[in-house]
Parts: structure tokens; sequence; C-alpha cells
């Protein structure tokens, strides 16, 4: 049986989105979030395997930050639209690199319970991806 979780406020939300995604503070992350990647169905289960996830994503498959275009906000959800900006370093969905900066379009749908994020949904487009090679 599940622990009962209230939604946060658009404001709670908001400042936990935000104080996330400024760095990846997952000090903002519940202990058992998790973290599904939408295209590949893998997910990420509790704050240690999330945390491994963000690194591989962003120093290891690539060497990237995500530039936040629009922050969607309501009770206890967010959506957070923007570009995953690097250099791919390794191969990736069966994506060799080839050494030039990438731009690739993500979507992350947040869920935020007691001021903690508790899943996150992500749409990473690897066509895009593709396609700058």
């Amino acid at each position: 049986m599940s622990e009962y979780r209230q939604l946060s406020s658009n404001e709670e939300t908001r400042k936990t989105v935000e104080g996330y995604l400024h760095g990846h503070d997952t000090s903002r992350v519940a202990d058992d979030a998790v973290f599904v990647v939408m295209g590949s169905g893998q997910e990420s289960k509790g704050r240690l395997s999330i945390e491994q996830l963000i690194d591989y994503f962003y120093n290891k498959a690539f060497t990237a930050h995500f530039d936040l275009k629009e922050l969607v906000v309501g009770e206890g959800k967010a959506v957070a639209e923007g570009d995953f900006i690097g250099k791919q370093n390794m191969e990736f969905a069966g994506i060799q690199p080839t050494g030039k900066e990438v731009s690739v379009p993500l979507l992350i749908k947040y869920e935020v319970n007691d001021g903690k994020i508790t899943r996150a949904n992500i749409y990473f487009e690897t066509d895009a991806l593709r396609m700058q090679r």
C-alpha cells in the first residue's frame, strides 16, 4: 500500500521544479521517485538511480546542459520544454558521436507531491539527434 501524498500547490510545484532544474538539485527529488525515458521505457527508480541517469546523460554520453524555454505549472504538475545542448561523447541509441555540438528538443513532465518530485516522464527527441549527423 502506498503512503498518502499531498499534491503540491502551484507555487510549491514551481519552486520545487525550478530548484531542481537549476543544477539538477536532486534534494528536490523524492527518495522513491521514478524517472522514465518515454522513448525507450527505461525507468530509474530512487534518487541514486536518478542521479546516475542524469550523470549519464549530461556528463558521460554527452557533455550537455538543458536550456529551458518554457515552464508550465499546475497543482502538483509541471512541464518543462527546452533544448538539450552539448557535445555527444559516445554512442547513444545506436548513434555514433560526430564531435559537433547538438541541440535536441527535450520535454519533461513532472509530478510533485509534498514538495518533492515523485515522477518525471522524459521525452528526448532521438530522431532530431540522428538528423544532426
